[in-house]
């Protein structure tokens, strides 16, 4: 049997013990919410309005258009192979080519990772500064918020997918508070609805579409998430029935909550001064007339952050798992813990990666690098699904319609062009990444070489 058609949940008295089904429907689509809300909203829509001016909620509009692509191929996909290992495995089932599979794994791995970085940046700048001032050192706090994550992950699937659930709550119930204030706004008058339809680029033509592409896919950044949930296939229940409809519920649930925040961000607050904050959703708070306590919208805004941050570890340390299974990564890296039954090598090198990159980076461009990198997967995820009708499977599953896949395709690659006008540090860190990504590659191959298993 080879490694790409090992059977899940099947073991030998040797072999490591199966990941635990303990993700229901309900659970799951609470799980994508939460996945996809946090960070994204909370942290960078000032950076969007850097880029676009007053009309940010444009590049969401089209984020929204372009995840909802993508979603349906990994639909699709997981509904085919419902295993963990994601993109990978699909990568490696559509090509064949080793060297490609671990490329995106790799991709994978670090935006997740990238994004679980941004997010401990994201706990530690203004939302954290309301609550406590500038006494604490931003570094040090994200390096501990890592830590405790890492803990928590550990302990169980179970249990941090339950502690995601309240985070999702929690973090819902901030942006309700938005769209209240801004509803509020509305009606008694307050705001500028001319700012609406301001953009930043001067000029028209190419400036004007730079400008828009750029600021979508760093938005896009908000979206990213539905994809991590395919990692979590061996340890969902029914996953073939499930999936289908928790990433659509999940995609236009977020993607209709974005919008609506953007419209609002807009309308009350001038786009430099949420460009200036690192807690752009604070500044609405405080612009909208509602006597609505700061420092509490500030406690919400931590908990949504922490929530990004926690599926994003547990995304990349299922993913170690996953391609261990499949010889992708040595085998080590597959290691459950007996007890917990959790991935527990594969959550300890994740950590020390994410503790490298939040020492690192700032939030927008870590959060920049995690679009990046994810746009040049989901282009070779939606040829993958294309490639693989050819493989037809012994059981029903979803499938997207063609042109879906291709127009996914086309425009991951447009905003993961230089037509997006990204700044230079993203494409450097992003190939940094990739060149160890190649180094790790490189070393599993000797070892196979010298077992004799290559």
């Amino acid at each position: 049997m080879s490694t790409t058609e090992t059977t899940t949940g099947a073991q030998s008295p040797a072999e490591e013990p199966g990941l635990k089904r303990a993700i229901g429907p309900k659970l799951l689509v609470l799980f994508v919410i939460g996945d996809i809300l946090g960070t994204g909203i909370y942290a960078t829509t000032g950076a969007v309005a850097g880029k676009v001016g007053g009309a940010l909620w444009l590049p969401f509009v089209i984020g929204f258009v372009v995840a909802i692509l993508t979603a349906a191929s990994y639909v699709e996909l997981v509904g085919k192979y419902p295993k963990a290992a994601g993109a990978a495995l699909y990568t490696q089932k559509a090509f064949k080519v080793p060297f490609i599979t671990f490329i995106v794994a790799f991709m994978v791995m670090a935006s997740g990772l990238s994004s679980a970085s941004a997010a401990a940046r994201a706990f530690s700048g203004d939302y954290l500064s309301e609550l406590t001032g500038d006494a604490l050192p931003p570094t040090l706090i994200a390096i501990c918020f890592i830590l405790i994550l890492a803990a928590l992950n550990l302990r169980g699937v179970s249990e941090s997918v339950k502690t995601n659930v309240v985070l999702t709550l929690v973090e819902l119930t901030g942006l309700a508070i938005i769209l209240a204030i801004g509803a509020y706004a509305v009606l008694t008058g307050d705001g500028e609805p001319s700012r609406l339809g301001e953009f930043e680029a001067s000029g028209t033509g190419y400036a004007l579409i730079t400008s828009v592409l750029g600021a979508t896919a760093l938005g896009f950044f908000a979206f990213v998430g539905f994809e991590d949930s395919v990692n979590m296939a061996e340890e969902t229940k029914d996953p073939v029935r499930t999936f289908p409809r928790a990433i659509f519920i999940g995609v236009a649930v977020t993607g209709t909550i974005y919008v609506l925040v953007a419209l609002v961000s807009s309308l009350l607050v001038d786009h430099k001064v949420l460009e200036g904050s690192s807690g752009p959703l604070l500044e609405v708070v405080k612009a909208g007339g509602v006597d609505f306590p700061h420092k509490l919208f500030a406690l919400i805004a931590l908990f949504a952050v922490t929530n990004s941050a926690l599926i994003n570890i547990m995304m990349a340390s299922r993913l170690c798992y996953g391609m261990a299974n499949e010889r992708i990564l040595p085998r080590g890296m597959g290691r459950v813990l007996r007890r917990r039954r959790t991935p527990v090598v594969g959550i300890v090198f994740v950590t020390l990666l994410a503790i490298g990159l939040v020492s690192t980076g700032e939030i927008e461009g870590l959060g920049d690098t995690t679009a990046f990198l994810l746009l040049c997967v989901f282009a070779v995820v939606n040829i993958a699904v294309l490639v693989l009708r050819r493989d037809p499977v012994d059981h029903a599953h979803f499938r997207t319609p063609t042109f879906l896949p291709v127009l996914g395709a086309i425009t991951a690659l447009i905003l993961a062009s230089p037509l997006a006008d990204r700044p230079a540090d993203v494409y450097i860190r992003a190939a940094v990444l990739l060149a160890i990504g190649v180094s790790l590659w490189t070393v599993n191959k000797l070892v196979l070489r010298v077992r004799g298993e290559a």
